[in-house]
C-alpha cells in the first residue's frame, strides 16, 4: 500500500507511476477526492465533539434548571449529529482504504519505462547452449516416453492442467526441492513449514486481495485462501510486529505447493508442466532495513544466480519495464533458464524489492533503537525455484540421444542416481 500522505502532498509521483504502469490515472483522482471530504467532515466532528465537551462542563456548573435542560436538549441535538458523521468517516475510511488497496506500488526510478514485457531488458546471459547431436525433444513428449510423467492420469484425478509424475522423475523434483532449501540454508536463510490456507487478511497484506481475487482459490465455509505463493504466509508471520533493528535483515525460506487459477486458452502455452492450477515452489523472502533493500535484491539475485550455475542450465537475467512489472514490486528481475525441448526461455524465478508496500499494508515496523519511533521495514520476495520449469529445464537440458536423462551432479546425492532412464 501507498503513503497517503504522499498521495495528498506529491499527487504527480502517483499518477507519474500508473501512467508508467499504462494505467488509469483516475484512480489518484478518486483517493484526493475520498480523502478531502474525510478531512472535511472530521474537522465538523472535532467542532461537534468540541461543542459537546463545552456544553458538559458547562452543564455541570449551570444553577438554572431551565438552561440546563435547554443545554441537555442541546447536547442531544449534537450527539445525533456526531453519531451521523462518525459513521459517515467510517464509511469513508473503508471506501478510501479499498482505492488505496487497489492502487499497485511505485516503480523505482531507476526501472525501465516499457508497455509490455517485450520491452523488458536482458541484462546478461550466461551459458552456452548445448548444441545436441539430435532433435531434443520436449519434455511432454520425453517424460511419458519414460514412462514417469502421465498427463492422462492428471486429467483422470483432477482435471485439465494437472499431472501425474512417478520413479525418478518423483525422486528428482523431491531432491531438487532439497537441494534448494539447503543451498538457501547453507546461504543463511532460516527454513520455515508454513500453513497453505491463510486468512483473507493475510492475503490482503501481501498485496494479493483484492487485486487477484479471481486468480486465488477460496474455501467459503472457513473464509481461507490457498496460497498462490509461500510469499503471502512469509509476510504475514510478522504481521502487526514491531522487529528489532538489530537483528535485520532477516532472511527466510519456504517450500509449498501452490495454487492459483490462470484461464489459458488450449494451445502451445498450456502444454506440458509449465503451467498447472497446481505447482511446488520453493520461495527467499528478506526483511530488511530501507537503506539495504537494493543492495539485498542484488544478494538475492546472486544466491538465485549461483543456483543456475551448480546446475549448468543456461540462463539469462531480465530486468522488467514498468509496463510488464508486478502490482506489489517496485523493481523486479527474472531469471530465466533455456528449454531446449520446446524451445523457449523459461522463467524459472523473479527477484522483486517491494519496499515499504506489503509493510504498510500488514503495518510490519523496526525499531532502529530502544525508544525510537517505529519505521516500516522493506521486503523482497524472490523464487527459489519455481519447481516445474525448472525441472523442464533439467529434462530437455539434460536429455541423452537414447531417451535417459542425466542427473546433475549437484542433485545426484539427493536423487541417488546418476541417469534417468
Amino acid at each position: 500500500m501507498n503513503d497517503l500522505r504522499l498521495i495528498r502532498e506529491k499527487p504527480d509521483v502517483m499518477r507519474d507511476a500508473l501512467a508508467k504502469r499504462q494505467m488509469d490515472t483516475a484512480p489518484v483522482e478518486r483517493i484526493l477526492a475520498l480523502d478531502e471530504e474525510r478531512r472535511a467532515k472530521l474537522s465538523e466532528l472535532e467542532t461537534f465533539r468540541a461543542q459537546r465537551n463545552a456544553f458538559s462542563k458547562e452543564i455541570g456548573r449551570q444553577q438554572d434548571v431551565s438552561q440546563r435542560e435547554l443545554m441537555k436538549n442541546q447536547v442531544r441535538v449534537i450527539n445525533i449529529q456526531i453519531d451521523s458523521l462518525e459513521t459517515l468517516v467510517g464509511e469513508l475510511d473503508a471506501q478510501l482504504q479499498e482505492a488505496l488497496y487497489e492502487l499497485p506500488n511505485i516503480p523505482d526510478a531507476d526501472v525501465p519505462v516499457g508497455k509490455d514485457d517485450s520491452e523488458n531488458v536482458v541484462i546478461k546471459n550466461v551459458g552456452a547452449l548445448r548444441e545436441f547431436a539430435f532433435t531434443p525433444q520436449p519434455h511432454y513428449e520425453l517424460g511419458p516416453k519414460l514412462g514417469y510423467l502421465d498427463f492422462e492420469r492428471g486429467v483422470k484425478l483432477a482435471g485439465t492442467r494437472f499431472y501425474v509424475t512417478s520413479g525418478p522423475i518423483t525422486k528428482l523434483q523431491r531432491g531438487l526441492i532439497q537441494w534448494l532449501l539447503d543451498h538457501h540454508i547453507a546461504r543463511g536463510y532460516r527454513e520455515f513449514g508454513l500453513p497453505f490456507m491463510v486468512k483473507e487478511e493475510i492475503m490482503l497484506g501481501a498485496g494479493q486481495l483484492p487485486k487477484f481475487r479471481d486468480n486465488l482459490y477460496h474455501d467459503v465455509e472457513r473464509d481461507a485462501w490457498f496460497v498462490p505463493t509461500a510469499e503471502v504466509p512469509l509476510t504475514g508471520l510478522h504481521a502487526g510486529d514491531i522487529l528489532d533493528g538489530d537483528q535485520l535483515t532477516l532472511n527466510y525460506t519456504a517450500y509449498t505447493p501452490c495454487f492459483r487459477k490462470e484461464n489459458l486458452a488450449a494451445g502451445k502455452d498450456t502444454r506440458g508442466i509449465k503451467r498447472g492450477f497446481q505447482f511446488d515452489k520453493v520461495e527467499m523472502y528478506k526483511y530488511c532495513k530501507p537503506e539495504d533493500s537494493e543492495q539485498e535484491l542484488q544478494n538475492m539475485l546472486m544466491d538465485i544466480e549461483d543456483i543456475l550455475v551448480q546446475l549448468k542450465i543456461p540462463y539469462r537475467v531480465k530486468q522488467l519495464c514498468t509496463g510488464d512489472l508486478g502490482f506489489g514490486s517496485a523493481k523486479t528481475y527474472d531469471l530465466e533458464a533455456w528449454a531446449p525441448g520446446i524451445g523457449e526461455w523459461l522463467e524459472v524465478s523473479s527477484a522483486s524489492n517491494v519496499r515499504e508496500f506489503q509493510a504498510r499494508r500488514g503495518n510490519i515496523r523496526f525499531r532502529r533503537e530502544r525508544g525510537a519511533k517505529p519505521e516500516f521495514v522493506h521486503t523482497l520476495n524472490g523464487s527459489g525455484l519455481g519447481i516445474p520449469r525448472t525441472m523442464i529445464a533439467i529434462i530437455e537440458n539434460y536429455q541423452q540421444e537414447d531417451d535417459w536423462i542425466e542427473v546433475p551432479k549437484v542433485l545426484r546425492e539427493y536423487v541417488k542416481l546418476d541417469m534417468i532412464k
